[in-house]
């Protein structure tokens, strides 16, 4: 069974955030595979880069942006110093500036893409010692768009991660090491006579009857966006598949008419019989592959699987599902946040380790650690909002408020693909009903928006577990989903008896399900610091951790559904 539509929309210019398929011909040399399974068809990374860092901010004045300047060799994503112990590591965490420089081969003359993952924080783009754009913030991807001659090129990025005060007031609060650096892959690719950007993929589940032996089938809905790049009006036809093993089913989309410059979306719905679905139990896979002949493609990993949920209970693919796991960092010793696949293979290894199904995350991953989180069966929940700290709110002011509208949209857009992602978490720790209007608003236009957007997926808040509203208002109203910190016996009471810990801990549970009845509720964070220096069982060691996270595990196990 096959449906099909198309939804034509203006393109003013391309956003930031979009990743858009080049033309398939090979216009880039030498060729060079990507780390990231998902994306468009012949980009190129750029890993090599020269970096020299610049602390007295000298650069530009020195005429840097030209490419001038030696360096030491180093290969991206990076961060500029690991270091975070000693003098050394409070300057890296104050802040610093550096430069990158690397060239690359223009086969033949057109327009291409540069593609950047992340850069943290402000960081400043120059192309053949031109300015061509910049971008502020980890963790987004970015896209600036140059036409080139035929030839050698010679790329430079000035990054700036001074002033944390300065990053948290526009809504970059950082949660763990100030990081600087080019700290997410970087590739270029040429841009063809059409583009494909941004597909989904949505299944809804049809159980087969056991009394007359059917087997189940799934509905999935794939969409993507078709732009026309080419020099007049004309009509344009993607095709795909979406198979595994010896499974391969064909996607026809609608020919959709397009002027030069213009975007729409279409989309086409198909049926499979017996699905290989995802789950944490069996995380299986399919490969999609989109195309317009001769000209773009797209390819992705993807997960067929449905989550719903009502009376405040979640179910992934008709079952109920109890999530249980661990908040995890995008860091690691020696690397910072520029994670090689070895630091991506480890934190996967380790949460498969303590038997968890699910990880929470407080900004977003980067994508080659989302695709082997999907391969290992792990959900997410997805933190895409700014980061701010316990009860605060920045973007107060209008342009603020809609450059945080745009940094959770675009995080969504570019994960959503992944079948791990189970929910949206728009805000971090807010204290009781928000800060202020400004970000009732916020988290009110990106729950309808993801609701229209993505119905496949929770949208959630995250709330300060020491400052619960005691009677939720329209901050909460539209939300699917709650969570809470709870560092009963760490940060509140570390002194009380364990009988009091417990008590607490119950306490909190009870409020919570009162305050937020019928919501998905989860508990977001809970347990407790140690090291070596303090003696057990006192609080701060070993000891007293893991007692404390075993009296939390305990409850939240027994607490009824």
């Amino acid at each position: 069974m096959l449906h099909g539509r198309s939804r034509k929309t203006a393109l003013a210019g391309i956003a930031a955030c979009v990743a858009l398929a080049s033309t398939a011909s090979a216009a880039l040399a030498p060729p060079s595979p990507s780390l990231l399974a998902q994306g468009p068809s012949d980009r190129m990374p750029l890993t090599r880069w020269t970096l020299r860092e610049d602390p007295a901010d000298r650069g530009l004045r020195l005429g840097w942006p030209k490419g001038g300047f030696g360096g030491a060799g180093v290969s991206v994503p990076n961060v500029v110093s690991a270091a975070y112990r000693g003098p050394a590591g409070e300057r890296n965490y104050e802040g610093s500036v550096a430069w990158y420089r690397t060239t690359f081969q223009a086969a033949t003359a057109g327009v291409y893409a540069l593609a950047f993952q992340s850069a943290n924080f402000q960081a400043d783009v120059f192309l053949d010692g031109r300015a061509l754009g910049s971008h502020r913030g980890p963790y987004l991807p970015f896209e600036l768009r140059p036409k080139l001659a035929a030839g050698a090129h010679t790329l430079v990025v000035r990054v700036d991660w001074r002033n944390l005060s300065a990053q948290s007031r526009l809504g970059f609060h950082r949660t763990w090491f100030n990081w600087g650096g080019l700290d997410g892959e970087v590739d270029v690719r040429a841009i063809g006579a059409s583009e494909l950007s941004n597909p989904t993929v949505q299944t809804t589940l049809r159980p087969g009857s056991r009394s007359a032996g059917e087997a189940n089938t799934a509905t999935v809905a794939v969409g993507v966006e078709v732009r026309n790049d080419g020099a007049s009006q004309r009509p344009i036809v993607p095709a795909g598949t979406l198979s595994r093993g010896a499974q391969t089913i064909p996607l026809h989309f609608p020919e959709v008419h397009l002027d030069h410059g213009r975007t729409a979306t279409v989309s086409t719905t198909v049926t499979v019989p017996e699905p290989a679905l995802w789950s944490p139990a069996s995380p299986s896979l399919y490969e999609l592959t989109l195309a317009v002949g001769g000209e773009s493609g797209y390819s992705a990993r993807v997960g067929l699987r449905q989550i719903t949920w009502h009376g405040g209970r979640l179910y992934l693919n008709g079952r109920r599902l109890l999530l249980h796991g661990a908040t995890i960092q995008q860091d690691a010793p020696g690397h910072g946040d520029a994670l090689t696949p070895g630091d991506e293979d480890a934190l996967v290894r380790e949460l498969k380790a303590i038997g968890a199904n699910a990880a929470r995350a407080q900004h977003p991953l980067d994508p080659a650690l989302l695709e082997r989180l999907d391969a290992a069966g792990i959900l997410v929940w997805q933190g895409i909002g700014p980061v701010e700290g316990a009860g605060n709110w920045y973007p107060s002011t209008p342009s603020l408020l809609a450059g945080a509208e745009r940094q959770a949209r675009c995080a969504a857009i570019a994960a959503q693909l992944h079948p791990s992602i189970f929910a949206w978490n728009l805000v971090d720790e807010v204290a009781e009903n928000g800060r202020d209007s400004a970000e009732v608003s916020y988290v009110q236009t990106l729950t309808r928006w993801l609701h229209a957007h993505d119905p496949t997926r929770l949208v959630a808040v995250d709330v300060w577990g020491d400052h619960p509203p005691q009677h939720p208002g329209a901050l909460y109203r539209e939300a699917d989903a709650v969570a809470e910190t709870d560092y009963s016996g760490w940060y509140d009471n570390p002194h009380n008896s364990p009988g009091a810990v417990s008590a607490e801990i119950k306490r909190r549970l009870a409020a919570m399900r009162r305050t937020f009845a019928g919501k998905v509720l989860v508990i977001s964070e809970f347990g407790a610091e140690s090291n070596g220096l303090n003696p057990s069982p006192n609080p701060g060691s070993y000891a007293y951790q893991s007692a404390l996270l075993a009296r939390h595990i305990r409850i939240y196990t027994a607490d009824p559904p």
